[in-house]
């Protein structure tokens, strides 16, 4: 029992001893430096997202003669209605909705059915294929615009081109061996006495996947979707390339093309319109990035 306490203690001890944290004057100079390194966190994390949200509702005038006060002469909430209908946020922003679902739903589809088959079902040539599925990872995403370019106008065999659809900016997006990887490791690490249970309850592989593997993997199913959405909403060279045509085009190929024709004022306001949903969904899957709640019940007795 002394042995294991001493374990423990040595486990624990860092760089200010149980001793010295008892004295108020560590305690007080600690708490300072976790508080001003919590502020420098916090003012590096949000402080552009709060100085957009303030300049986009501020005039023109206002943020160039001062950018950092806070609304000097006081709030235009015109700004966000003129945006709204100047820019066309409305339309561009349902483009940017149905490229962020479709890039979704097709990277949520192969990260599962990939990761499962990789950890769970784990076909005889598995190691083989998961280790070309991580060597994409070590090509730069530049060097293949050419050929997924050259892909897109003439799809093999189907010989017809998904150029100006949404087609081809959803199929690319969906083959991320990223995804695959984190799903995979997720996958590895679920207890294995479940899924022998179920197959000597007769549950065969696509039962056993919606049955059982999914209800168990929101933590990871969460990160999986906002890191898709977050990656559709933002990227901007492909869909430039693949969708030439304005009225098919997302916010973030449209915001850049269309700010020499918009005040200050009202691109600030645009800008900031654009990034709610994005801010919205990251809140609403938080609590799945630090929780493993997924695991919850799965394991009875």
């Amino acid at each position: 029992m002394a042995a294991k306490k001493s374990a423990v203690a040595v486990a624990e001890r860092g760089i200010v001893s149980a001793h010295d944290r008892r004295r108020p004057s560590v305690r007080g100079s600690l708490g300072l430096l976790q508080g001003g390194l919590l502020l420098t966190l916090v003012l590096a994390g949000l402080g552009p997202i709060l100085w957009l949200a303030k300049a986009a509702v501020t005039p023109t005038q206002d943020t160039l003669r001062q950018p950092l006060g806070l609304f000097p002469n006081g709030i235009d909430w015109a700004n966000l209605s003129t945006a709204w209908g100047r820019a066309e946020i409305d339309h561009y922003f349902v483009n940017t909705l149905i490229l962020a679902v479709g890039a979704w739903f097709f990277q949520l589809l192969v990260a599962t059915t990939g990761g499962y088959v990789l950890s769970v079902l784990r076909p005889r040539y598995g190691n083989l294929i998961f280790g070309l599925v991580l060597a994409t990872l070590f090509v730069p995403a530049v060097v293949l615009l050419v050929p997924l370019y050259l892909t897109i106008l003439d799809i093999p065999l189907l010989h017809i081109s998904l150029l100006n659809t949404f087609w081809a900016v959803w199929l690319p997006m969906g083959a991320s061996a990223f995804n695959v990887l984190l799903v995979k490791r997720f996958f590895d690490g679920l207890p294995r006495e479940i899924f022998e249970a179920a197959r000597v309850d007769g549950a065969g592989p696509f039962r056993l996947l919606w049955s059982i593997v999914l209800p168990m993997s929101k933590p990871i199913l969460g990160v999986v979707s906002v890191f898709a959405v977050i990656a559709a909403w933002k990227d901007y060279l492909w869909p430039l390339l693949v969708l030439p045509d304005p009225d098919n085009q997302p916010l973030s190929v449209r915001l850049p093309a269309i700010a020499p024709y918009l005040e200050l004022d009202v691109f600030l306001a645009a800008l900031a319109i654009s990034t709610v949903l994005p801010i919205a969904l990251f809140l609403a899957f938080q609590r799945l990035f630090l929780s493993g709640a997924g695991l919850g019940g799965a394991v009875k007795g």
